[in-house]
Order: structure tokens, then sequence, then C-alpha cells
């Protein structure tokens, strides 16, 4: 399948600042209708979506936040945990008033949409998890090598892991959207994602849930996708094949297409 990039989407410049919780959270709305809301991976910040919200059409209201040591949200400076993370979606619904909502999260972000749907199921109307996995320790050591480089060193190695070599050519330097964090950050945010660990409760995820994924992802293996959809009942999966990690953003037509099918939302 090839890469569907539309590349003249707008850039995502129309930030509000949310009093979420503690935090004061960096916040994307476009569209209206049903809220889906999006959480953004480990390297990423509330702009990842650009791409995709490029095709979500007409009856979704797609809102993208910062998480925590992210883009412009602001944090006290101590460790938390991927239940805080979790919450923080909770704690955003309530700030922009929505008592529930769906929820699509990549990568990084899948794994605190999981610990959201845990602990919240009445705040979650479905999940939508793409690219990610149910624990850590199913990761790839490709996921564990990422974390041992440098921000510069990240930027090189992550073109030809996200990205199909189509998708590279498409990308160009755009794959330069990876932020950069301090130290600080970063420790905070990799002792966090060592922490996820849901496998033995993928059951007790009721919500309906879409798994998007691609089949040649390095970083997040396609078979703890394939334990997700066992394990979660009556979940249903959609693979990209040939796709590896960034597949939100090199097929953004595609997963569109799947997320309004999911939604019920009716095409324009």
């Amino acid at each position: 399948m090839p890469p569907q990039n539309d590349t003249t989407a707008p850039a995502d410049t129309d930030t509000k600042i949310v009093r979420a919780g503690d935090l004061e959270v960096g916040v994307i709305e476009s569209g209206s209708g049903v809220p889906l809301v999006l959480v953004h991976g480990g390297e990423s910040d509330r702009t990842q979506f650009t791409a995709l919200r490029s095709h979500f059409g007409p009856g979704i209201r797609a809102i993208s936040y910062d998480q925590r040591d992210s883009g412009v949200t602001v944090n006290p400076p101590h460790p938390y945990t991927m239940s805080d993370l979790g919450d923080d979606i909770v704690a955003l619904l309530d700030a922009l008033d929505l008592p529930k909502a769906h929820v699509l999260g990549t990568s990084f972000g899948g794994a605190v949409a999981q610990h959201a749907a845990l602990r919240h199921p009445e705040r979650i109307e479905s999940l939508i998890l793409v690219a990610t996995v149910p624990s850590w320790a199913v990761q790839s050591g490709v996921a564990e090598e990422l974390l041992s480089l440098t921000h510069e060193e990240r930027q090189r190695k992550a073109l030809d892991l996200f990205f199909t070599p189509r998708g590279q050519a498409a990308q160009g330097d755009r794959v330069k959207v990876l932020v950069k964090r301090t130290p600080e950050q970063n420790a905070r945010r990799e002792q966090v994602i060592r922490q996820h660990e849901v496998r033995d409760r993928l059951p007790e995820i009721t919500v309906p849930t879409l798994i998007v994924h691609g089949s040649d992802d390095q970083v997040a293996p396609f078979a703890a996708a394939q334990v997700m959809q066992k394990e979660i009942p009556n979940a249903r999966m959609q693979v990209i094949e040939g796709g590896r990690h960034a597949i939100a953003t090199e097929f953004p037509d595609t997963v569109a297409r799947w997320v309004r099918e999911f939604l019920g939302v009716d095409a324009a």
C-alpha cells in the first residue's frame, strides 16, 4: 500500500492553553462532532496529528494535547506514573466540559490510552490503539536502543524505523518533528514508559477497541498487536501491510477512513 501523505496540510498553530488539574496544557482542536482525543507518541507533541486530522472530514471534533514534559504543557518538575498520564486525559475532558470522549493513542500515547481506559472506563467512549503495545517488556530491542541515543541520533535513526522507503522520500526533513526535551524531561518520560504493563489486565478493557498496526513495525512488534486483539474483548484490528511505526503520519487517509468507520461517522 503506497503512502498517502497530504503535503498541503496546514500547520497546527491554533494552540490554546487549558487548565487541567494541576497542569497548564497545550491543546489544538479542529472540526466539530463526536469528540476524539489524540494522544501523541513518546517523541512527539500535540502537532503530531497535522496530517491525520486533515483527513478526518466532518463529524469529528479532533482534540490533540501536549502530555507532561511535552510541547507547551507546564507540569510540576517531579516524577509521575502511567496512571497519572491516564488521569490527565480525564482532567482534560473535565476542563473541556466533556463527560466522555473517544481516545486515539499512537505508540507511547497508545499506552497512555490503555491506562485511561482501565482507570476510567466510564469516561472513555472507545479506544483506537495505533502502533502500540500492552507492555514495555514486549517492545523490541530497537525501542530500548532509541532511548539510549542522543536527540540528533534518534532523528537519523527514526527515518528508517518510522517510514517505508516511499514514505521516507515523501517525508524528507519533516521527520524532524521529533521534539527535543531537556535531560530532566527525558529522564521522567523514560522512567514512566518502563512502568507500562497491562498484559494481564487487557480483558478488563471493555470499551469498543480498534487496533491499527503496521505489519513491518520494528519498534512496536506486530505480535504485540495480535496479543491485544486476542485479549481485549471484541477488539478488531486493521493492518497496513508493510507499514512501519509512523503509520498515522505516512498513511493518514487510510487510518482516518478506518477511524471514521469505527466511530460510525457517515462520510460527507
